[in-house]
């Protein structure tokens, strides 16, 4: 799933990309998916963007939504979205095909799970909404504005405290885009066991855990994404996780320790039993 580095990364080579080519052909649901969910009936999306000129992509959060013209085309981090040259061979299932007039195509492919809505601008109400308004509404992590002054009146406010590390940071959209697969590596170089209460942080903490946040962000955007996740054209991203699936069972990299495995709040957790101590 892409989270907000990779979706930062991948909306500015959509930008470099597809910006200003106009689009000739639109198919949307062509391969049934039922967790693919689209904005209103997608057999109405060749005609909302059929002729038009594509603009500015943006990131918010895991997600990327496109200018084009009136309308907006918004792309969940379950999708896999990738651009294919002329002449190239192109999938025969996808949920959405966006064919341009140099005959390159845009190509987006569900996962999991994931939305493909496309919409006009300025009106947008559906089950999706409460999620895009919070990715916009709040600070980019990689922005200026998610600077320390911000991370601690989220980390410090009232209804923070009784919960774990791995919620405070993964879930209720506290910080957009911050999902389960970057998670692991903040914790780890903040030396914060996943299942920490914030209530128990030192000030010293989380203004480690503030540091780690932005630099792990970095560093995976610098490095084109995690090796998991691929870029929009098919490339792996080149930042290798200290903790996930692959390096679990496997020495800590700092301590030499066994690395663990366990599930918690609907997904894994990875740590150090050494490196990570739960506070007291």
């Amino acid at each position: 799933m892409l989270e907000a580095p990779e979706a930062l990364y991948i909306s500015e080579q959509l930008n470099q990309t597809i910006k200003g080519k106009t689009i000739s052909f639109v198919c949307a649901g062509y391969t049934p998916h039922k967790f693919a969910w689209f904005y209103g009936d997608p057999t109405n999306y060749p005609a909302m963007l059929t002729g038009k000129t594509v603009g500015e992509a943006h990131a918010y959060g895991g997600v990327i939504e496109i200018d084009i013209e009136d309308v907006r085309l918004l792309i969940s981090d379950g999708t896999n979205i990738r651009y294919y040259a002329p002449g190239e061979k192109l999938p025969e299932k996808h949920q959405l095909l966006v064919a341009f007039e140099d005959e390159s195509c845009l190509m987006g492919s569900v996962r999991m799970y994931a939305a493909i809505m496309c919409f006009p601008a300025g009106s947008f109400h559906c089950d999706y909404t409460p999620y895009r308004e919070k990715a916009i509404r709040k600070p980019q992590v990689l922005s200026d504005a998610f600077d320390k002054t911000y991370f601690l009146s989220l980390i410090n406010s009232e209804e923070k405290q009784k919960k774990t590390a791995k919620a405070f940071l993964a879930t209720e959209q506290t910080i957009p885009g911050l999902g389960n697969g970057v998670l692991q590596d903040i914790l780890f170089k903040a030396r914060i066991h996943p299942k920490t209460r914030i209530c128990t942080l030192s000030e010293k903490q989380k203004e480690t855990l503030f540091h780690c946040v932005k630099d792990v962000f970095q560093e995976i955007y610098q490095a084109g994404g995690r090796n998991s996740e691929t870029d929009l054209f098919g490339h792996r991203g080149r930042y290798i996780p200290f903790l996930s699936k692959d390096t679990a069972g496997k020495p800590c990299p700092v301590c030499g320790e066994d690395i663990r495995k366990e599930s918690y709040l609907g997904g894994s957790i990875y740590y150090c039993v050494e490196c990570q101590k739960i506070n007291a």
